[in-house]
């Protein structure tokens, strides 16, 4: 696939800044030259500092020139989900009804890449309070998706797909707490991975919540992973720190796959049916896999309605309280269509919320259960969302405050499960809309499924050209 200077690979640019071929000042200026020509279109940046990134780009160069750098990614340009705090920048939400106060310092994933030397380009947009999947917010102007401007990037890590898949160089960290890396990353057909649940620290933690980074290739994800997965005392939710290795990933080729016992999920079992152009690319996916020598079995659906509509329940009263605690001018400014999602939840008791908080436990269990069971799966293969692209004026795919999360039922299992999964691009459908497929692997083994995804990227071969900026 053809990209630009501004979208090179992360071992690329070390490789060259070594070599003394190109220097991170280089970098920086072509990445703000693509995104000059982009961003009137897609406007999936906030609090973009040019200023700033040029002196951290210069101080780079420097490291790079006395044969010093931080670390591989140092002068790497990146870009962080605004909802991940930076020192100095406020850190609004996506919502009109926050008030703006810039944050005292870095939340861990941006302290680390700040540690590696990486250059931080500004912030990547999202919706209302993370709370939908899609590109619109009453903060931000509208997140375009780059294959075709009239669809949603999906979300909530809105800006940050559309940012990878127009090419703001190759890293991009986001949040995920229901499917919010995975779901845009099909939808703008780039790489996202959501790692297991305390891999990656962050604050403040929530219940499901993670970040991890997306990109155009799985090396490039599992090279932010080597930085983002380092510790920081903040995350009381964190995992023990292990060194693992990352920098394996991009060696694996597609024989990895041989043996391995892999379960298809074709249905959630809950939400939106499948699209047949979404069934099709996870047929070619079963194909592929299973000519390279992989066992490929139907794995049954594990999710159930109870499950999935508890843990809506429950969200939906938590964003109620959210929006209560605010100002009544304030609270006017936050999206309608949230207003209408958390109304049911006026009506809720203490057993209800009680009885939906426990779903996320049922789900986990399920999950692991699915793969632990008498047929003893490695991984699973899925969908990333049971539809395709929508309007990119959309909420949600269903545009349905009623059905707000009807296409989370193959993402959501995860986030509860706390296993790693990530969403791998399959090439484009008809009209020239991205689709993807999502592995998911064993608690904790999140260096399993970066080596799996890695091998199906070499099995699907190479994806279309990426999309080029408006003339």
């Amino acid at each position: 696939m053809a990209t630009s200077e501004a979208a090179t690979d992360a071992a690329t640019l070390a490789r060259a800044y070594a070599a003394g071929e190109r220097s991170p000042v280089e970098q920086l200026q072509a990445v703000l030259a693509d995104v000059a020509r982009w961003e009137p279109h897609i406007a999936a940046l906030w609090a973009v500092d040019a200023d700033a990134a040029l002196a951290q780009a210069r101080a780079s160069e420097q490291r790079w020139r006395r044969g010093e750098p931080l670390s591989p990614l140092d002068g790497v340009p990146v870009t962080i989900k605004e909802n991940i705090a930076t020192a100095g920048t406020a850190v609004p939400l996506g919502t009109a009804a926050t008030e703006l106060r810039p944050a005292t310092a870095d939340a861990p994933p941006a302290a680390r890449l700040r540690e590696a030397g990486a250059v931080l380009l500004g912030k990547t947009t999202m919706p209302d309070f993370g709370m939908l999947s899609s590109g619109l917010s009453s903060f931000h102007a509208l997140t375009r998706n780059p294959w075709n401007r009239r669809l949603n990037p999906g979300g909530s890590s809105a800006g940050a797909a559309a940012a990878a898949a127009a090419g703001y160089g190759p890293l991009h960290i986001g949040t995920d707490i229901g499917g919010s890396i995975r779901l845009p990353a099909a939808w703008c057909g780039v790489v996202g991975f959501k790692p297991s649940n305390g891999r990656v620290p962050i604050q403040p933690p929530y219940l499901g919540r993670v970040a991890g980074p997306l990109a155009r290739s799985v090396a490039d994800v599992a090279a932010a992973m080597a930085v983002l997965s380092r510790p920081d005392d903040r995350d009381a939710t964190r995992l023990p720190w292990a060194d693992l290795p990352w920098h394996t990933v991009a060696g694996i080729d597609a024989g990895f796959v041989r043996g391995l016992r892999i379960g298809v999920l074709r249905d959630a079992g809950w939400g939106l049916a499948v699209d047949a152009a979404v069934a099709a690319a996870l047929d070619d996916a079963v194909a592929r896999l299973r000519d390279a020598g992989a066992v490929v079995e139907p794995m049954a659906p594990f999710l159930t309605a109870e499950m999935a509509e508890g843990i809506e329940r429950f969200w939906q009263l938590r964003s109620a309280l959210d929006l209560a605690a605010l100002p009544p001018a304030q609270r006017e400014r936050v999206l309608p269509f949230i207003r209408a999602w958390v109304a049911p939840a006026a009506g809720f008791d203490a057993a209800t919320a009680f009885h939906g908080y426990s779903q996320f436990a049922r789900l986990r269990d399920a999950a692991v259960a699915a793969m632990a069971g008498p047929q003893r799966f490695d991984f699973v293969l899925s969908p990333v969302s049971p539809n395709a692209g929508f309007p990119a004026e959309w909420p949600m795919p269903s545009n349905d405050p009623a059905r707000a999360m009807a296409h989370i039922g193959f993402t959501l299992p995860y986030n509860a499960s706390e296993q790693p999964a990530v969403a791998v691009p399959t090439g484009l459908m008809a009209g020239g809309v991205p689709t993807g497929v999502q592995f998911a692997g064993a608690r904790h083994d999140d260096i399993g499924v970066l080596k799996l995804a890695r091998a199906f990227e070499q099995l699907r071969g190479p994806l279309p050209p990426w999309p080029q900026p408006p003339t």
